[in-house]
């Protein structure tokens, strides 16, 4: 499993600085930590890490400051256990199509039409919508840990 990588989806980072969510947090931190040590590679489209930033400066309980998220992300983008997703002008009509045929939010189906375009097929996330998508491996790590 190490030498296939999976996106890690925007609640999961944001997971790493919520400390009103203190079992989710010591949960994602260590997926996170991960990554940061070379055991795993993670991928994140600009996508995940733009809902990022709003999240942990915005809406979660104790939001941190800018600076601070934008240092996480400068980090994330520089670090090669890390891969950036970029996706073409015509993601945005896959991602259409993606969300008409399987029902699901346009913003998930953008990320799902993005990893398609960059071969990744596995998301570490809690959102149900992926399950979905016959092509995408969901990996939910609380629920992993709960029925272990």
């Amino acid at each position: 499993m190490k030498d296939k990588i999976a996106l890690i989806d925007s609640n999961m980072l944001s997971y790493v600085f919520d400390s009103g969510e203190p079992e989710k947090r010591r949960v994602c931190s260590e997926l996170v930590a991960d990554c940061w040590r070379g055991n795993r590679k993670f991928a994140v489209s600009i996508q995940n890490l733009s809902e990022f930033y709003v999240i942990v400066t915005r809406k979660i309980t104790n939001p941190i400051p800018e600076k601070t998220a934008k240092r996480f992300i400068e980090l994330i983008i520089d670090f090669e256990g890390w891969s950036v997703l970029s996706s073409a002008s015509r993601t945005v009509v896959s991602a259409i199509d993606i969300s008409s045929e399987y029902r699901i939010n346009y913003w998930d189906a953008l990320l799902a039409a993005t990893m398609r375009e960059n071969s990744v097929f596995s998301i570490y996330t809690e959102d149900g919508d992926f399950r979905k998508i016959p092509w995408i491996k969901v990996e939910n790590p609380f629920k992993k840990r709960n029925s272990g």
